[in-house]
């Protein structure tokens, strides 16, 4: 029988970006932060990684942003981040390939540890691509679509909510009303329009066994087990995030939707279903 979408042969969910994948448009960005990287961050820096859909292959010319991980040999520090941010800038503003650049910081103790193993560890191991550096991936366990890990990747929406509410009322109060308004607000729909996905996603992810990170993918197999429970609704509303995830625009209605509606319901359906994530510090 035929392995489910996104896993081996074995049930193990399969790395799903690799160089090979990159679009011709986006390798001269790629090529670029691969010769800045060690330039920037020299002996500090212990691997680096692309992910999201420039390594799947699915990146829009004008529409995607480029995403590294970068794995330091020592917790990062401020003056890491304000590094990266300046790398991230340089990139986004020489290549209009790309819709912004984003960096991420991390340390390698805290992508072996044993508290990130089902998070962070398994981000690096199915979800990134290697790009420089000896791959943490190696160090790491085989990873399957259960349980365990639909908790520690998606179980914190909960402690999110008041951050999201925080940042919408910073974004509309530093803009004032229309159109800078609509502008700010656009990646913040897109943010957290992906992550309602992908945590709907997983909520159903054990029950579905396999493995996608194509959005729309993701809110049709949400739909497969919601209505149940008499949620009719809550399809609709994953199938409308994965469309602005991907068309974002600036809307505080869809916002307020985020935080008082959708955005609660899931975080308590999947806090009786999975559990809480365990907390970090």
């Amino acid at each position: 029988m035929a392995a489910k979408r996104g896993l081996d042969a074995l049930g193990y969910i399969e790395r799903e970006g690799s160089p090979g994948r990159v679009p011709e448009a986006f390798r001269p960005v790629v090529a670029a932060a691969r010769e800045r990287v060690p330039d920037v961050f020299g002996a500090r820096l212990h691997s680096a990684y692309l992910y999201g859909s420039i390594p799947r292959g699915t990146a829009r010319v004008g529409r995607s942003d480029l995403d590294l991980l970068l794995a330091l040999r020592e917790e990062p520090t401020e003056a890491d981040r304000a590094d990266a941010r300046t790398l991230d800038e340089a990139l986004d503003k020489e290549f209009a390939e790309i819709d912004g650049a984003g960096t991420l910081l991390v340390g390698r103790a805290q992508v072996l540890s044993e508290l990130e193993r089902h998070d962070l560890g398994w981000f690096v191991a199915c979800l990134c691509t290697p790009l420089l550096g000896e791959d943490l991936a190696e160090e790491l366990p085989r990873y399957r679509p259960g349980t365990l890990l639909a908790r520690e990747t998606n179980g914190d929406l909960a402690l999110l909510l008041p951050r999201w509410r925080e940042r919408i009322a910073g974004a509309v109060e530093g803009t004032g009303a229309g159109g800078p308004a609509e502008v700010a607000l656009r990646p913040l729909v897109r943010y957290m329009s992906r992550h309602l996905v992908r945590t709907g996603f997983t909520l159903v992810m054990p029950r579905w066994n396999g493995w996608t990170s194509d959005l729309a993918e993701m809110a049709e197999v949400f739909a497969a087990y919601y209505p149940e429970g008499g949620h009719p609704r809550r399809a609709a509303q994953l199938r409308e995030a994965a469309v602005l995830g991907r068309e974002p625009v600036g809307d505080h209605d869809v916002l307020r939707s985020y935080v008082d509606d959708l955005g609660p319901w899931l975080a308590a359906e999947y806090a009786r279903v999975h559990g809480v994530k365990k907390p970090r510090p």
